[in-house]
């Protein structure tokens, strides 16, 4: 089997957030993360088609101020917590920083603007997917 080596991402939106700075930003959404504002490109407005107000959604960004060469961390960031593989934890550094954020929809413009409740990216984030959070029946 040939396993590519690489592959193309792009953003389909930008995270527009009073957290500016990644040091200021809480660990997870539910830890003070404020409301925030997803700037969908145009070409992926569309997409936005069958999501309401009220829904949870998972937004996927690229975490673009991580250190990518980071294979170990002291979860959160403590140093008397063990070192742990990047892999066992929600570390923003790791080699593919993927981010995962549960959001509630709090509105819609259908230019292209979500706003949503609770997340921790920081203003600039790019967006990579927007999926719907499924419950189990």
């Amino acid at each position: 089997m040939d396993i590519p080596q690489s592959f193309d991402l792009s953003p389909i939106g930008y995270v527009r957030s009073s957290l500016k700075a990644r040091a200021g930003a809480p660990h997870q959404g539910w830890e003070g993360a404020p409301d925030a504002r997803l700037e969908i490109h145009p070409d992926f407005v569309r997409g936005l088609d069958g999501i309401e107000p009220g829904q949870d959604i998972w937004i996927l960004t690229w975490l673009h101020q991580s250190q990518r060469s980071v294979l170990k961390v002291h979860p959160r960031g403590n140093k008397q917590n063990s070192l742990m593989g990047v892999f066992a934890t929600r570390s923003p550094d790791r080699p593919n920083p993927i981010g995962m954020h549960r959001a509630k929809i709090l509105s819609i413009d259908h230019d292209g603007w979500l706003e949503v409740q609770g997340l921790e990216a920081i203003d600039g984030t790019p967006i990579v997917d927007i999926k719907p959070v499924l419950q189990r029946d």
